[in-house]
């Protein structure tokens, strides 16, 4: 959410809206990991998806939201902020490409391919997603 976008009193809405959205998206996201695991050394096949999915979504969001004026000012914060920002995880992005990169010279080179490949890819749904939605 950028400043600005919303006066104080519509402060608590917004932080409720977002802790709502946050908690599905981090059920989601554990299930997803639950669901799919990944082995040690192994790419982070499970952190990918969420992460290209959750782009290529929030493309499509934002999108849609541009061209509905009349959408509800807490659907962005809820859905986007919340259950897409729970959902997607940069962290584990980041200390998984760190993992792979401290390895022996095989998952070296996965751990590029997954730094590199996460990037153009999420990139690319979230420009996907977005054109996807629009007229």
């Amino acid at each position: 959410m950028r400043s600005g976008d919303a006066g104080p009193t519509a402060q608590p809405a917004i932080a409720g809206a977002v802790a709502a959205g946050g908690v599905i998206g981090a059920l989601a996201r554990y299930g997803a990991g639950v669901a799919l695991p990944t082995a040690a050394g192994a790419f982070p096949l499970t952190t990918f998806a969420v992460n290209v999915v959750g782009c290529a979504l929030m493309g499509a969001l934002v999108a849609a939201l541009a061209r509905t004026p009349g959408a509800h000012p807490l659907l962005r914060p809820f859905l986007g902020t919340g259950v897409l920002g729970g959902f997607t995880t940069f962290s584990a992005f980041a200390v998984e490409t760190v993992e792979l990169l401290s390895g022996p010279p095989l998952q070296v080179a996965l751990g590029l391919l997954y730094a590199a490949g996460t990037v153009v890819c999420a990139v690319g749904a979230a420009a996907l997603g977005a054109l996807l939605v629009r007229p």
